[in-house]
C-alpha cells in the first residue's frame, strides 16, 4: 500500500491542486492519480449552544474515470496528532434526551448538524462509528461523495477567535483508502469553513 499526501507530489505519484467552489468560493483540494480524482473540503461547527466543543467534518468526492470498480474505506483523522474517531450519527427522526446526549458524547443527531442540513456536507454516505469499517464502491465513470464527523479531541484552546471570526487551531489530517492507496489531506485549522450557525 502507498499513500498520496496533498501538497507532496512526486513524478510517479498523485498530482495535487486546489480549485474554488463556484458557488461559495471556498477552497477544494484535489489529488489526481491514474484516472482517479479525490477532492476534499473541511468544515467545523460548535457542538451546541449548551455544550462545549467543536465538530470537525470533511466531505470527499471520488471520481472514477477508470474502467474498474473502486473500493473506498474509512482511513482516519487526527488533529495536532490527537486521533479522533467518527461519531455515532443518529438518523433524522431519531432523538436522544438531553441526559442521553450528555452521557454519550460520541453521538450526534443528523437533523441538528447545520453542516449537514445546510448541504455543506453530503449526508448520502456517512462514515460513522457504526459504519467506519464499511466498504463503499465507485463503479466506472461515476463519482461518490462520502462525509464524516468527529468531535475535536483536544480539550483546550482548540478554537481561536479574532475580528476575522473563529476557526480551529492546529493541523487537521485525514485520509481515505481508495483501492490500495491512501489519499491524505492536510488542512490548517484556519482554512476550515465554518458551516454551522
Amino acid at each position: 500500500m502507498s499513500a498520496f499526501v496533498w501538497g507532496e507530489d512526486s513524478p510517479s505519484g498523485a498530482v495535487s491542486s486546489t480549485t474554488q467552489d463556484p458557488l461559495t468560493g471556498n477552497a477544494i483540494r484535489l489529488l489526481r492519480y491514474a484516472g482517479i480524482e479525490v477532492s476534499s473540503r473541511i468544515g467545523f461547527e460548535r457542538v451546541g449552544t449548551d455544550s462545549v466543543g467543536t465538530f470537525l467534518n470533511y466531505t470527499t468526492t471520488i471520481v472514477n474515470s477508470t474502467n474498474a470498480t473502486l473500493s473506498v474505506r474509512y482511513g482516519g483523522i487526527s488533529v495536532d496528532g490527537h486521533v479522533a474517531s467518527p461519531l455515532w450519527v443518529l438518523p433524522a427522526g431519531k432523538k436522544l434526551s438531553k441526559k442521553e446526549l450528555k452521557s454519550n458524547l460520541d453521538a450526534v443527531e443528523l437533523g441538528k448538524m447545520h453542516c449537514l442540513t445546510s448541504g455543506f456536507l453530503s449526508g448520502d454516505n456517512l462514515f460513522s462509528a457504526d459504519s467506519s469499517s464499511q466498504v463503499l464502491t465507485v463503479v466506472p465513470r461515476t463519482a461518490l461523495t462520502v462525509s464524516s464527523v468527529v468531535r475535536d479531541p483536544r480539550r483546550y484552546h482548540s478554537v481561536l477567535c479574532s475580528v476575522d471570526g473563529c476557526y480551529p487551531t492546529g493541523k487537521i489530517r485525514y485520509y481515505l483508502t481508495v483501492d490500495t492507496k491512501d489519499y491524505v489531506f492536510v488542512w490548517a485549522g484556519r482554512t476550515a469553513i465554518h458551516c454551522g450557525t
